[in-house]
Order: structure tokens, then C-alpha cells, then sequence
């Protein structure tokens, strides 16, 4: 490799200083900071990293992510294949793994903790704790991802404790995942040894498992936005947050990433050092991550901002070499073989009738923004014994179709969707990404289920005049084509639903989580619909007429 030098003014974030300075990189590596008299007025400092993030929400394989985040300073990413892992085992994981290897990006990847996430939907995989036990022997895979099973780990249960004694015999920290948990039941989870949590909702709670022990993840993605409840945190805890995005769908990777939450806490008068400290440097010392921090010796993982308000990035360098130039990412896309588990016939308009016991029923509200939901009971339409979507209330029919098998869909109500005619389906659905569909009528649900079954994956918009599809082949929820047409695709379809009358920012990224069993109150699986709040099935029709 060679060896070059650059000048600008270098944001060193642990002394809060920013100084004229010249850095030389050799072989990859810095091998010389020298303070000078004057530099041009861009700002050289390390790159950006997504403490979390499951990179198979964006539908793009990792090569794809990766070269997109790029272009917004990010040099690294704790990535949980945990999405993957639930339709293809340890394969996707390996896949995950490989792919990402194909270009110059720092993916460090977790083992999953939680596949399949419950035993109350059908999944396409299994991870075990022997999986858990090899994967963590390897230098790519850096922590126990997010242990959902907050009850298990509470109530001591063996396979859950199995899986943490896993980690801490390779001395990997693991991630939590214990949204609206507190008090006595927080320091329980937390003396398990579960290291941090992303799922932090009001300051309240994060400022409950900040004292005792744990690091929190401010969260700001495409369907998930904690940011504004949190970031005060940052006054007097930045030792203990980072950033991530969770789930980045691609038109939102296209426009920014951890660069857009650097700046908007810099813009409500956060401390830039303070930020900073979050978004490039915390990660790299809870992971134990071998990413740069602007150090002698270091890996020359930087980047080049035009200023210090906005965060936007001139260039991007990793491993010494320029990734990304002035909204240009210099990475290139690389092929791959496809991975999928998808066994389905397609569906008939009947499949998804749904025979009326009680004019109430359950109906799943919707929250923009938030992975929760609430349970509301409500007057449904009943025509000929069967129950039908009342477009006029936003109360909608909602099903989930398991993609790995023939079975009966699940049928459910849901409000907030806003779609006045037609269907939206998806097969990005968390955690085991069965096929998610909303709409006004059977018909268009059928046939919004069925395009996606025959690409076995994607996600698509049924209206009276239009229908589109972006297919997901690699696994049913990852495309390999280019990032930027991806992107793209994806905002053709998100417009056509909301042409449709969707009024959720972004539908898709809100559908995807309505079957998350994890997340209270009202959820549907392939099995059925469930109360979140206490971990068990419940009735669809109300029994009180």
C-alpha cells in the first residue's frame, strides 16, 4: 500500500481540542499526527459506527450496506444477522459473514441469542447454543446479540443462562433487549450480565438501567425514533450511550445515517466532544473493536467533514483507503450466490375470510414511529356471517401467511394503516419474517400476498390501477442489486401506498414489526394473535357484544 499524507483540522475528541495537524498513513495505518501552523478549514476526525443494526432491515446483503453508509462516515457496524438467522439458520449467518468480507467495511457481527424469538410463530431457523459456542470463537463475531428472552434471563432459565455462560467464556459482552423494563426486574436482567439496551423508550427508563450498569443505545431508525426522548442523556452520561439506527430501510440509508443524529444533537446545543464520543469512539471500547480512533499505530478508519453543524463528509477512508468522495461511494458491488427458505403456494381471495364470532373484536393500533402498539376494542363489520374491513374507522384486515409452509393465514384487525383501497405485503416481517399483509379487501390481500410469493420475497402495493413489487431473493428479505436502485424501487412503492391513502411515515418499516411478539401490547404471528403484555394467544372477536 501506499503512503500519503492529509491536512486539515484534526478533531481530537478525548483531549476536545481541534488543531491544525498533518496525518501520514502508511501501509494502512497512521503512521504520523504532526501539529502545523495552518490546514484547510475541513475537519479530520474517526468515522462514525451503528451500535446496532440489523443490516438485513435495509434489504441490501451487507456489500450493498456497506456501500451506501459509506458516503455518510460511517466505518463500521455492530451488526445482529439475527433477521437472516431466523429464515436460514447458521447458514444466514454465514452468509452475513462472508458477504461482508467482500469489501473494505469493519462488519463486526453478533451470534443471535433468540432464533427462533418465541416458540409462538413458525420460523425458518434454529440457533443453538453449540451454534452460539463457534460463532463466538471467531474474530468477526464480537458479542451475544440482543437477548430478548428478558423473562428467561429474570427467571433463570437454563438454555438462556447456557447461551450468556457462552459469551463470557469467550469473554464477549452481550447485548439486552428489555423494552419499558425497570427497577428490580432491570437489575436483575442486568446482573445476568447484559451489557446494554437499545429498546429504551422514555429518558425514565434509560436513566433506570444506566444506574445500574448497563450502556444504552440511543435508537433513531426508519420505523424506531427514540432520539428526542434520550439525547439528553448525553449531558451527563456520554461515557455510557452510542447511536444506532436498528433498522435503516434503503431510501433513508440513501440520505444519511449516524451523520444525521451526530448533527441533531449537535444542533440542540449538545457537547460536539461529548456526541462525538458517542458515535465514534464508545462502540469501539464496549465492543473491543479493532476500528481506528485517530491514534499512532491505528487502523486509518477517518473521515473528512466540510464542517462541524452539519457533518457532511468529504471523504471516507478505512484501512487507508478513500471509500467514499463528496456523496460518492468508490466502493464497487460485488455478486453472490443466493440463500433462501421460502415454501408457499400462492393464496386464494377465501383464504383470508374471516368467520365473525361477536361484533367486537381486538383491533392492533398502530403507533408512527414506535415498535410498540396498544389494544383497542371496537365495532367491526359483519356482512353474511363473516367479518369484513371498515375503510371509513381505519380498522383493517391484517394477516400473516406462514412463508415456510402451507398453513391457514392468520387474520386480525389493525387501525392506523390509513389505506383507503388495496393491500400492502411484505415478507420482511420480525422476527421470522413470514408474509405481512394490510389491506381494504380480500382480493387485493390476495394478490398482494401472492406477488411476493412468487418472487419468494419482497414487498409490494396492490391498488385498483397499480401494482408493484420490489423482489427480495436473497433469504426473502435482501435484494443483491445495486443500493442506490434499491433505494429507489423501495420509494416507488412507499409512494404508491401512500397514494393509496397510507399516512405512516414509512409503512413498510411500521408493517414489518406488527408481527414483533417481543413488543407489547397487540401482535400477530403466523399462529395467531397475541398479547404482548402477558406472553400469551388471545381471542381476535371481543366475547362482549
Amino acid at each position: 500500500m501506499s503512503t500519503f499524507s492529509i491536512k486539515g483540522q484534526l478533531v481530537n475528541i478525548m483531549e476536545q481540542s481541534i488543531s491544525p495537524s498533518e496525518i501520514t498513513i502508511k501501509d494502512g495505518k497512521i503512521s504520523s499526527i504532526t501539529p502545523i501552523d495552518s490546514a484547510p478549514e475541513h475537519y479530520l476526525m474517526p468515522g462514525f459506527i451503528d451500535a446496532h443494526v440489523h443490516v438485513e432491515s435495509s434489504m441490501l446483503i451487507p456489500s450493498e450496506f456497506a456501500r451506501l453508509a459509506v458516503v455518510h462516515g460511517t466505518v463500521a457496524t455492530v451488526s445482529d444477522p439475527h433477521e437472516i438467522a431466523n429464515v436460514c439458520g447458521k447458514e444466514g449467518v454465514d452468509y452475513m459473514i462472508e458477504n461482508g468480507k467482500k469489501v473494505n467495511f469493519n462488519f463486526y457481527f453478533g451470534a443471535p441469542s433468540c432464533v427462533p424469538a418465541t416458540p409462538f410463530e413458525t420460523a425458518g431457523g434454529e440457533i443453538t447454543a453449540d451454534d452460539i459456542d463457534e460463532l463466538l470463537s471467531r474474530k468477526e463475531v464480537a458479542y451475544l446479540a440482543e437477548m430478548m428472552n428478558w423473562p428467561g434471563v429474570i427467571n433463570k432459565d437454563p438454555a438462556v443462562l447456557e447461551k450468556i455462560a457462552v459469551a463470557a467464556k469467550h469473554q464477549k459482552p452481550v447485548d439486552g433487549h428489555a423494552p419499558g423494563l425497570k427497577g428490580d426486574a432491570a437489575k436483575k436482567y442486568i446482573a445476568a450480565g447484559i451489557s446494554t439496551d437499545h429498546e429504551c423508550f422514555t429518558e425514565e427508563e434509560a436513566l433506570s438501567k444506566l444506574q445500574h450498569g448497563m450502556k444504552i443505545i440511543i435508537r433513531e431508525g426508519s420505523a424506531a425514533k427514540n432520539f428526542d426522548a434520550l439525547i439528553d442523556l448525553m449531558d451527563k452520561n456520554a461515557d455510557n450511550v452510542m447511536f444506532c439506527s436498528d433498522d435503516k430501510h434503503p431510501d433513508n440509508l440513501a440520505i444519511g445515517h449516524i451523520n444525521q443524529l451526530v448533527a441533531r444533537a449537535v444542533s440542540k446545543g449538545k457537547n460536539m466532544f461529548n456526541v462525538l464520543k458517542a458515535a465514534c469512539l464508545n462502540p469501539i471500547a464496549h465492543y473491543r473493536m479493532d476500528v481506528g480512533q485517530l491514534k499512532l499505530g491505528d487502523p486509518a478508519d477517518f473521515i473528512c467533514c466540510k464542517n462541524l453543524t452539519d457533518f457532511e463528509v468529504a471523504a471516507t477512508y478505512i484501512k487507508g483507503q478513500k471509500v467514499a468522495e463528496n456523496g460518492k461511494s468508490l466502493i464497487s458491488s460485488v455478486t453472490t450466490s443466493p440463500i433462501n427458505n421460502f415454501d408457499t403456494s400462492l393464496k386464494k381471495p377465501e383464504d383470508f375470510r374471516l368467520k365473525a364470532s361477536s361484533s367486537l373484536a381486538r383491533i392492533i393500533e398502530a403507533k408512527d414511529g414506535q415498535l410498540i402498539t396498544n389494544e383497542l376494542v371496537a365495532a367491526i363489520l359483519v356482512k353474511d356471517g363473516f367479518a369484513e374491513a371498515n375503510v371509513a374507522e381505519d380498522i383493517l384486515k391484517f394477516t400473516v401467511v406462514n412463508r415456510y409452509q402451507d398453513a391457514a393465514p392468520a387474520m386480525a384487525f389493525i387501525k392506523n394503516f390509513g389505506i383507503k383501497e388495496g393491500a400492502i405485503a411484505s415478507s420482511v416481517g420480525h422476527d421470522s419474517h413470514n408474509i405481512l399483509a394490510v389491506g381494504t379487501d380480500d382480493g387485493a390481500i390476495a394478490k398482494a400476498v401472492n406477488m411476493v410469493i412468487r418472487e419468494k420475497g419482497g414487498i409490494a402495493a396492490v391498488s385498483a390501477a397499480e401494482s408493484l413489487i420490489l423482489p427480495l431473493p436473497i433469504a426473502g428479505i435482501m435484494s443483491a442489486d445495486d443500493g442506490y436502485e434499491v433505494a429507489k424501487a423501495y420509494t416507488e412503492i412507499d409512494r404508491l401506498a401512500k397514494k393509496m391513502g397510507a399516512t405512516l411515515d414509512s409503512p413498510f418499516m411500521t408493517l414489518s414489526f406488527m408481527a414483533l411478539l417481543v413488543i407489547p401490547a397487540l401482535k400477530l404471528s403466523d399462529k395467531g394473535l397475541f398479547d404482548g403484555s402477558n406472553f400469551q394467544f388471545t381471542t381476535v372477536f371481543h366475547p362482549k357484544n
